[in-house]
């Protein structure tokens, strides 16, 4: 794990202090951490630092310490005994159960998609066009936030905010999960030709289409990046 001073990614939290306020909370400095896992800036195996990130928060320490608390139990951190905190390294059977669970949530998201509000597709497309700027700007760490956003999207279509919230932590996870992947790019820009196409379905309503694009999607990423984990595994001694 990686044991180091903490990175840029602290120093940056100190714009995030407006967001936690008078009215300071666990709740609020977990929310920061974990949108920061999300964003990509927080790779596995990083060491928390009480003493920086709640100076970079202005948060104490035992505020900071329930936030930790909150994120370990959202399976994002993880105490080790006479160590510290760290980001969560996930392993293949991570990348199988949440993929299994991104096909139940996603695919009955979709099975929605007929009484979806019109601005929430507006939000998916979005999600595209921003990924898309990204990519031409070689800009691939932002993809796969975009790519998130994306999938966070088509969660809405279900109209359920308890569905969201709990996708929103899926994601985090996953966002951990992309970290294995050694070439961003060549992991990400195949899926913004798919993240259009299966636009195109939801803009036109085709549910049948959609879920059948979604599935295969998903399918597809999960190969990857299980294949990803395997190779990453050392080799069996013998």
């Amino acid at each position: 794990m990686s044991t180091g001073a903490p990175g840029t990614w602290v120093s940056d939290l100190e714009k995030d202090k407006d967001l936690i306020g008078r009215s300071s909370t666990a709740e609020r400095v977990a929310g920061i951490l974990r949108n920061r896992v999300t964003e990509g800036f927080i790779p596995p195996g990083t060491r928390m630092s009480e003493e920086a990130i709640g100076e970079a928060l202005g948060v104490s320490r035992n505020t900071l310490r329930e936030a930790f608390r909150l994120l370990a139990h959202e399976r994002l951190l993880v105490h080790e005994l006479n160590r510290g905190v760290f980001v969560r390294t996930l392993t293949r059977d991570d990348v199988v159960e949440l993929y299994r669970l991104r096909q139940l949530v996603e695919g009955a998201a979709v099975r929605e998609l007929a009484g979806a509000p019109d601005q929430v597709i507006a939000a998916i497309r979005t999600a595209v066009e921003d990924g898309e700027r990204a990519a031409s700007e070689d800009r691939w760490p932002d993809v796969g936030t975009a790519n998130l956003q994306f999938h966070q999207g088509i969660v809405h279509l279900a109209g359920s905010p308890r569905l969201e919230e709990f996708m929103l932590r899926i994601h985090a996870e996953l966002r951990l999960v992309f970290h294995v992947m050694d070439n961003p790019r060549r992991f990400h820009e195949p899926y913004l030709a798919r993240n259009r196409e299966l636009l195109a379905a939801l803009e036109s309503r085709n549910t049948q289409h959609a879920e059948l694009l979604l599935s295969v999607y998903l399918a597809d990423a999960e190969r990857q990046l299980v294949r990803a984990f395997a190779d990453a595994e050392p080799p069996a001694a013998g």
